[in-house]
């Protein structure tokens, strides 16, 4: 089981806290993921999700989410999804990222980011994550593909 993956199952079965303990440990990690302060809420294998909550730091000027910050909260969700799906015999680094804005993000936004799980057997290194943000009523405000490369890890 990977590092990211175990911090996770300890610290999210802390009553009330642990999910934010682990958000801020995870941000320490790749502190720029701090600038959207992300709260994750499910973190298991190909799938992770976290909230970018709509606040002042990350308006644009039209008082809504701005779209960089969305970008960054789907990056940091799947980072934390390749940590906790990767095989430990691989590696895996982004190597590029396709989105889409959908709608205005007025409020608060679930980050999502998914896999399936032979996606992280397979033989091309070319692996794409499905990401996409959604408001609490279900409105897609941000989808699109981050692309990772995997490859062996060197011994």
């Amino acid at each position: 089981m990977s590092q990211v993956l175990a911090l996770w199952r300890k610290t999210s079965s802390i009553p009330v806290v642990g999910t934010r303990v682990f958000s801020v440990l995870f941000s320490q990690k790749a502190p720029y993921f701090a600038t959207v302060r992300p709260r994750f809420t499910v973190l298991e294998p190909n799938r992770a999700e976290l909230v970018v909550r709509s606040r002042r730091g990350v308006h644009n000027h039209l008082g809504t989410v701005h779209a960089i910050a969305l970008c960054n909260g789907l990056e940091a969700a799947m980072g934390a999804l390749a940590e906790a799906s990767v095989p430990a015999d691989r590696r895996w680094i982004p190597k590029g990222m396709e989105v889409a804005y959908t709608a205005k993000a007025t409020g608060d936004v679930t980050c999502i980011a998914e896999t399936d799980p032979e996606q992280w057997t397979a033989d091309a290194p070319d692996l794409p994550v499905r990401v996409h943000g959604r408001l609490a009523d279900g409105t897609v405000v941000i989808e699109g593909v981050i692309r990772l490369w995997v490859t062996p890890r060197r011994v």
